[in-house]
């Protein structure tokens, strides 16, 4: 790097913290109606759909994603993207099964929510443990592998050696930490507003990054009419293919013999992965996102934002990245550095400086985010419920008056008394935020300092998260659900996954990553469902009151009388997932297919992607003349 590039790496760190040190000031104010912890912690419920949505793609774009990606297409194909693009099914699903229905919760994290939709001792346990296990060991692996692919962007790019300094392990992995620390500086007093918006700035300048290297190290091979016979030339596997399926006798199908990644494997990205894992309605960060919405619309099109960002927009720069990498690298032995090699031997000054900076956002966003969410899980759900029992309950009664059309006086007054009472804890709460993202930043170093490969780590993270995701589905739509079907399924899929993938006789006998997904699904719904059948349902009264917030829709016969109705529909809402599916994976693989020069590929996920939008259209435009009618009927029998 030289002097110009180092230059605007500084100006944009200044920039960042000038912003955050801003939103912080601002935060300051809040609407007197506001609980001082709701600002903090969800920006005061204010959040658009367009800053929301940008932000949850910003918490996915990290400076380990395209490193990652190089890995994975280098050593499995394009295929082996399927790891996260199946993520995709349950994303689609959080737009029109979720998003609405956690706005309406008002809770403030989802571990607070286990509260609201279970009662008794059992839910007061799940809160604490999910909260724990969420804030520390899951929350801060994940801190830790960001950090260990920022110090190979360090290493690769040789970023002090030139300031002149031939650094040891310790001082690469200190100034990641130093970089963490500069991100809690800011993100530690403007809370997740200061978060969100600097997030905003993040993505945007991380997807400028990647498209600039996208375009320079393609054109430096000649072009895409010269990469793609020359990757395929270069490599043993099935490396372009997005399914590597080929024709067999008549009109069958068979796995691919030289497919990066088995069949087994494949097979469960997309028929297991998405339902089992831990974000199977939505995950942590961005429920938070969604809670801070300023209402259900405004989380649905968020969601959908997301969607567009995550999978249409970012996913092939990085791919095409990966395949110029393997053709200028083909003996590099750890491929994830392809991408920061390719920047340093290809960028001119001042590109390389822009997209280092790219590279830092793309971390601080990350890390800020886990930094935020992790303090919130410390605050919100271990500190507040252990040191101040009763504020729950002032809690809920604040809510509840909120959510009345008319409220009188008394209730206005009764709203101010509240308000009063949970003041001094909310700043104790905010405080306590405060000093636990100190806490969890610190516990990220240490499992960057233990964090060996970015892959791995991952890997890591699926496999502790899966087997929960069917409960945290079925609790919305189903009344039998109790805690200790959601708390047997949280802690038996974190101990199986763990023993599993530490274990080295475990480890071996499930090697292919595919059959150790559906063995810890399967044991780990074993454990739920004997918890759930051996213990009794949660009580009349707790469920009562859940639906009432809620109005979810399935089956909640658990009382006869029921008469609210639903606020969802759920047939149609299936119909739309799919509809959202054909426009989501059409459109990204109508993109590849054309950039890959596979035309029929292209032209078959288009005409997928148009079909979907039409149908989608369609069941929207009978959503609100049905939404229409059902007012104006209401309207005529008031009248």
């Amino acid at each position: 790097m030289q002097l110009i590039d180092w230059a605007i790496v500084v100006i944009y760190l200044i920039i960042t913290m000038t912003l955050g040190l801003y939103l912080a000031k601002n935060n300051r104010k809040k609407d007197p109606s506001e609980s001082q912890s709701d600002h903090f912690l969800l920006g005061g419920r204010k959040l658009t759909w367009w800053l929301a949505g940008t932000s949850m793609a910003a918490t996915t774009f990290s400076i380990d994603t395209p490193l990652y990606i190089c890995g994975v297409v280098a050593t499995r194909g394009i295929a082996g993207n399927w790891e996260w693009w199946s993520f995709g099914v349950s994303h689609v699903i959080l737009i029109y099964f979720f998003s609405r229905s956690w706005r309406r919760s008002q809770v403030t994290t989802d571990a607070e929510f286990t509260k609201l939709r279970y009662g008794g001792k059992m839910a007061d346990t799940l809160r604490l443990i999910k909260a724990f296990l969420f804030a520390v060991p899951i929350n801060c692996i994940g801190i830790g592998y960001a950090m260990l692919a920022m110090v190979k962007v360090v290493d690769a790019l040789q970023l002090w050696q030139s300031l002149g300094v031939n650094p040891g392990e310790n001082i690469k992995i200190w100034s990641v930490v130093g970089i963490s620390v500069f991100v809690l500086v800011y993100c530690g007093v403007s809370g997740l507003m200061g978060v969100v918006v600097t997030d905003f700035f993040q993505f945007f300048l991380g997807m400028l990054g990647s498209i600039i290297v996208a375009i320079i190290t393609v054109n430096h091979v000649g072009g895409i009419h010269q990469l793609i016979p020359q990757v395929q030339e270069m490599t043993d596997i099935d490396i372009l293919s997005f399914i590597p399926l080929v024709k067999g006798d008549g009109l069958s199908f068979k796995w691919s013999d030289i497919a990066g990644i088995t069949a087994t494997t494949f097979s469960a990205y997309l028929f297991v992965q998405w339902w089992s894992f831990r974000r199977s309605d939505g995950g942590g960060e961005f429920v938070q996102r969604l809670l801070g919405c300023k209402d259900e619309a405004e989380a649905e099109k968020a969601a959908w934002f997301f969607n567009f960002m995550h999978y249409i927009v970012r996913t092939w720069p990085w791919i095409l990245v990966a395949l110029v990498a393997v053709v200028i690298y083909p003996d590099l032995t750890d491929r994830e550095l392809g991408y920061p090699k390719l920047m340093l031997d290809f960028l001119p000054p001042a590109l390389l400086g822009l997209v280092v900076a790219s590279l830092i956002a793309a971390f601080m966003s990350t890390v800020s985010t886990s930094i935020n969410w992790g303090a919130s899980y410390i605050a919100n759900d271990l500190y507040l419920p252990l040191a101040y029992p009763q504020a729950m309950a002032l809690k809920e009664r604040l809510e509840h008056l909120k959510t009345l059309e008319f409220p009188s006086e008394e209730i206005e007054i009764e709203k101010r008394q509240l308000i009063q009472q949970l003041e001094p804890i909310d700043q104790k709460v905010v405080l306590m935020a405060q000093i636990a993202s100190i806490i969890v930043t610190a516990l990220g170093a240490v499992a960057a300092f233990y964090a060996k490969d970015i892959t791995t780590m991952y890997r890591l993270v699926i496999a502790i998260g899966t087997g929960p995701g069917l409960v945290l589905i079925l609790r919305w739509f189903w009344w039998r659900i109790n805690a200790a079907a959601e708390l047997a399924s949280m802690v038996g899929g974190f101990c199986v996954g763990l023993v599993i993938t530490l274990v080295p006789q475990l480890s071996e006998m499930l090697a292919d990553f595919g059959l150790r997904l559906g063995a810890i699904s399967a044991i780990t719904t074993l454990f739920w469902v004997t918890a759930m059948v051996l213990t009794p349902p949660e009580s009349e009264a707790t469920l009562s009151h859940f639906y009432e917030r809620v109005k979810p829709s399935g089956f909640w016969n658990f009382k006869p009388d029921i008469t609210l109705q639903p606020a969802q529909d759920l047939s149609q809402d299936i119909l739309r997932i799919i509809a959202a599916s054909l426009i989501l994976f059409g459109s990204m693989f109508a993109i590849g297919g054309f950039l890959l020069l596979q035309s029929t590929l292209g032209w078959l996920s288009l005409i997928t992607a148009v079909l979907g939008g039409i149908w989608l259209r369609r069941l929207n435009g009978n959503r609100w003349f049905r939404t229409s009618s059902f007012v104006i009927i209401k309207s005529l029998n008031e009248g």
